[in-house]
C-alpha cells in the first residue's frame, strides 16, 4: 500500500483529503511562497516546491503539495500580511468577480505530477463593518484572498461558477483522478460532500 503524505498544515485541506484517502501523514513544507509568473503557472510551481521539499523525508512515499492563488487578472493575492493587508484585499475584491486556482502535484520517487482546477468568484457587497467585524475574528489571516467560502456566517461569497473544494484549498476531482492516474483507488468524495456528487469538475 502507498504511503500518502499531504504536505501541508492547513487543517481545511486534512479535511478535505480524508473524503479521497482516510489514511496519510502530514508534514509542512518550508517551502517559500513567492509569486514570479501567472497565477496558475505560480499555483502549480509552489504545489510542486512544497512536494519536493518533503520527498526526501518520506523515500517512497506519494507526496502531495497544494497551493492556492485568489487572482484578479494578473494580479495575485496571497495570504495577507497583516490585518491592514486584509481590509485592503476584501474592499478591492467585493463586489467583484476574481479567480481561484490551486494548483496540486504529487510527487513519488523523483517523478512529480501537476495539475490545477481553476473556479470564478464573485464576492459579496461586504460593508466595511462586514469587513472590519471578519479581520477582528482572525479568520482572514490564513487564508489566500483573506476569506474562506465555507464562512457561513459571513457570507463573503455571493456566486460561485466551479470547484468548492477548489476554493477551499484542494480540488477533490482533480486529485482523485490523479491518484487514479497513479493506481490509486481513491473514494469518491461525493460520499462525504454533497456539493461534490453536483460539482462541474465531477468524473463520471
Amino acid at each position: 500500500m502507498t504511503r500518502i503524505v499531504l504536505a501541508s498544515a492547513s487543517p481545511r485541506r486534512r479535511e478535505l483529503l480524508r473524503a479521497l484517502v482516510p489514511e496519510f501523514d502530514v508534514a509542512t513544507s518550508d517551502a517559500p511562497e513567492e509569486f514570479a509568473g501567472s497565477p496558475i503557472d505560480d499555483a502549480e510551481r509552489l504545489a510542486e516546491a512544497k512536494a519536493a521539499a518533503l520527498a526526501g523525508r518520506f523515500p517512497g512515499a506519494l507526496v502531495i503539495g497544494s497551493d492556492t492563488i485568489v487572482f484578479d487578472g494578473d494580479r495575485a493575492y496571497g495570504k495577507p500580511e497583516d490585518a491592514a493587508d486584509a481590509a485592503r484585499i476584501l474592499r478591492e475584491l467585493r463586489d467583484r468577480e476574481h479567480g481561484v486556482v490551486t494548483g496540486v502535484a504529487m510527487m513519488e520517487n523523483g517523478v512529480c505530477h501537476a495539475a490545477h482546477c481553476v473556479s470564478a468568484v464573485t464576492m459579496a457587497p461586504l460593508p466595511d463593518s462586514a469587513v472590519e467585524a471578519y479581520i477582528a475574528s482572525g479568520r482572514p489571516m490564513d487564508k489566500a484572498g483573506a476569506y474562506a467560502i465555507q464562512d457561513d456566517d459571513v457570507p463573503t461569497v455571493a456566486r460561485l461558477d466551479g470547484c468548492y473544494c477548489n476554493v477551499m484549498g484542494l480540488p477533490l476531482w482533480t486529485l482523485r483522478r490523479m491518484l487514479g492516474a497513479r493506481g490509486i483507488d481513491a473514494l469518491d468524495p461525493g460520499a462525504t460532500y454533497a456539493r461534490c456528487s453536483t460539482c462541474p469538475d465531477r468524473s463520471p
